[in-house]
């Protein structure tokens, strides 16, 4: 689509930014449904998100996504928040209303997308999060939310651990996450039914590093899913270990498709073209397999 004097903007805050997929798939949904936008990215470093944000208004954007380091930061900034950033903790997208910003999160519904379309019971079963950093957060919210009795949350960093618990103590129940040591797991295996990894553990260049082990895959039960949160390489090891053992599994290119594709419904009032958006992005990431 052609930019007139007409062309409304939207885009995505970080820095760095350059680095984003979101302009590639979100510049080509705009383009197939022939809307009269474009999708621009905008690096606004920490110390400019305040004036940045009174700026962005008054040059008409129209909503944006936000990545690292803004998800915290611009909460403050904002007219209202949706009540799943109380909980997520975080903003990943923002849309103008009445002359202000208001905040959403949209990384839940990502995550949940490609969960849900399996059409699976999830009442009675246990998770396994790896990690406890800020991607986690998002996990643990739509775990609840998918209806796991438990998760287990294991992390490297012992003390991070006990912190990202506590945090946890005013929103889901105590019952519902269950803390243990980084690789106590071999006991917890055989029970669950979906493990995530939201570590960098595999995460180009160390595409030879994994969180679990082929000994401990064995231990998962048949049906068993495995949803790493990274998305170069495709497959990443713990995901091309998984295939190999008949495991169903999910990279993290979905749920980065899927949140935009909520984020873009939020925009926009209309669906996403998901499937525009997958094809360009593994045009982009993985021309070879295309």
């Amino acid at each position: 689509m052609p930019i007139r004097g007409t062309t409304q903007l939207l885009g995505v805050i970080g820095y760095p930014v350059k680095h984003s997929l979101s302009p590639v798939i979100h510049n080509a949904a705009l383009e197939s449904l022939e809307l009269d936008y474009v999708y621009l990215p905008f690096p606004i470093a920490p110390g400019d998100l305040a004036a940045a944000l009174p700026g962005m208004l008054a040059i008409g954007v129209q909503g944006f996504n936000i990545t690292i380091p803004h998800k915290q930061g611009i909460i403050p900034f904002l007219k209202s928040v949706s009540p799943l950033v109380d909980q997520v903790g975080a903003v990943n997208t923002v849309k103008r209303e009445a002359g202000a910003w208001i905040g959403t999160n949209t990384d839940v519904a990502g995550f949940l997308a490609p969960l849900q379309a399996l059409n699976l019971n999830w009442s009675n079963q246990t998770g396994l999060l790896l990690g406890c950093g800020g991607a986690a957060r998002a996990v643990v919210v739509a775990c609840w939310q998918l209806g796991l009795a438990e998760l287990i949350v294991s992390g490297r960093d012992l003390a991070k651990l006990q912190v990202f618990q506590a945090s946890w103590q005013d929103i889901l129940p105590p019952r519902f996450l269950k803390i243990i040591p980084w690789g106590a797991w071999a006991g917890e295996l055989a029970a669950v039914a979906l493990v995530v990894n939201s570590t960098p553990l595999g995460m180009a260049p160390e595409i030879n590093q994994s969180p679990l082990t082929p000994a401990d895959l064995d231990q998962l039960p048949a049906a068993a899913i495995l949803y790493d949160l990274i998305y170069t390489p495709n497959p990443t090891q713990l995901l091309a270990w998984g295939q190999e053992r008949g495991l169903k599994t999910i990279d993290g290119l979905e749920m980065l498709i899927q949140q935009g594709a909520a984020a873009f419904q939020w925009w926009l009032g209309q669906p996403a073209p998901v499937d525009v958006m997958r094809a360009q992005a593994w045009a982009r990431l993985f021309p070879e397999k295309v």
